[in-house]
């Protein structure tokens, strides 16, 4: 059994509660692995920098139901406690249906859900709330409560009074503290390693957690079932080669299990940082640029002259290279921040990555039209997009369409998109991935 933290809505305080729990936990000593429903990167950074295990998506759409059963099952292994963080509101999944959402992942897992509400603005009217997210599916099980941003004792004594007849445990009760609140930017929560106080508020939600929660309820719903299971992906060793993996704040976009998956493959790991190193590492074979934030230290990045001309000769040597969302952008021309400075990169892309206020974001399908560096054209793929930067002009050649418009550049050296790939559950494409890498010129 796993616990799965819910919520009715977005920003009800999900991540605070199954942080707070965390970090609760963690401070006891205990073996703690968790999850994040969805394609979310950021999240994650939060718990593996807490439990100090790497946190692991689970998204039904960019992977398949099978994978996610099987990694919950694989790393729940040895755990004293496992814990899911869902994603939006419980019911709330791909183009509103109810795929990838969280309550498909409860269902999967056959998993009992801690439904956090935000209660602030509520009174008595938060029974009717309760009483529709229990029975709107029959099926899920709500094992308890948690009332968030409770303004008062008397307003506590309120809400318990309305849920009591319901028969629905209230297994945490938090008051509201604005020193509980995480920064954020325009993609979400700052990641931690760029929040100076991070430390203390870690020890903050650690003793939120000990206080504000009913632990002899919640100790049994998070106990891992003890069922061996099998890696989610069983692959042997294809080649041995070098990959650089793009690793400082402004790229740090990964999934835990795509790069387990290359080094299960053969591939050695070595961290790259576009921010700090004066050059890139010899002797790599291939490098990927995971997404992060390249908009907001594009003035570093765009200063760092000789990290960005060995790249280019690494680039016309023939090192293969995947790059995603802000991978593409420091392969552009240059990005033109929504304050309009210009900052030149790489320029190995014909285009001008240029920051806005529309924000695109979703679930997508695509064919690649391109053979690329990880792709077959022809090829299907369900991605994500998540970005506020549009490039100024289209690819000579499209990848693929991407919401009715050529995106995306590809060729048997190269793939950059906009299109955020879990590599976890299609272990072809890292294989191809290295198979390309290894003929490096």
């Amino acid at each position: 059994m796993v616990l799965v933290i819910a919520g009715d809505r977005s920003g009800v305080g999900k991540t605070t509660v199954a942080l707070a729990l965390n970090a609760a936990l963690k401070a006891r000593g205990q073996r703690l692995q968790t999850f994040k429903v969805g394609p979310d990167y950021i999240d994650p950074l939060f718990h593996s920098t807490i439990s100090g295990r790497p946190c692991r998506n689970l998204d039904v759409v960019l992977t398949s139901a099978e994978y996610v059963r099987a990694c919950v099952g694989y790393y729940s292994q040895g755990m004293d406690a496992v814990l899911i963080e869902g994603v939006m509101g419980l019911f709330d999944g791909r183009g509103g249906t109810p795929e990838g959402s969280t309550a498909h992942v409860a269902h999967l897992l056959k998993a009992p859900i801690l439904l956090v509400l935000d209660v602030q603005k509520q009174a008595a009217s938060v029974a009717a709330l309760v009483y529709g997210f229990c029975h709107y599916d029959p099926s899920l099980q709500i094992a308890g409560v948690v009332l968030n941003r409770v303004a008062s004792d008397r307003h506590r004594q309120i809400l318990e009074a309305a849920l009591a007849p319901l028969g629905v445990p209230i297994l945490g009760v938090i008051y509201r503290d604005q020193a509980l609140a995480l920064p954020s930017r325009h993609l979400g929560l700052v990641p931690p390693h760029e929040c100076r106080e991070f430390q203390a508020l870690g020890d903050r939600l650690a003793h939120l957690g000990n206080t504000c929660f009913d632990w002899e309820r919640l100790t049994p719903l998070l106990a891992p079932a003890p069922t061996p299971s099998a890696s989610p992906v069983s692959v042997s060793p294809v080649t041995q080669v070098a990959i650089g993996i793009a690793q400082d704040s402004a790229f740090h976009f990964y999934y835990a299990d795509t790069l387990d998956l290359l080094q299960a493959l053969g591939a050695t790991l070595i961290p790259v940082s576009p921010l700090r190193d004066t050059h890139l590492p010899t002797g790599l074979n291939g490098l990927i640029l995971g997404g992060g934030f390249p908009e907001v230290f594009a003035p570093e990045l765009a200063a760092n002259h000789s990290f960005l001309e060995s790249l280019r000769q690494a680039i016309q040597g023939g090192l293969a290279i995947y790059a995603e969302c802000g991978g593409l952008m420091y392969l552009s021309q240059g990005i033109q921040t929504s304050e309009g400075h210009y900052y030149p990169l790489v320029g190995h892309l014909s285009a001008v990555a240029h920051m806005g206020k529309k924000l695109t974001l979703g679930y997508r399908q695509a064919t690649a039209l391109q053979t690329t560096v990880c792709l077959q054209a022809g090829e299907v793929v369900q991605g994500h997009e998540f970005h506020y930067s549009h490039l100024s002009a289209p690819p000579p050649t499209p990848l693929w369409q991407l919401n009715g418009a050529p995106e995306g550049w590809g060729n048997p050296r190269l793939h950059a998109s906009y299109l955020h790939l879990h590599w976890g559950g299609h272990p072809q494409w890292a294989v191809r991935f290295l198979q390309q890498a290894a003929q490096v010129g």
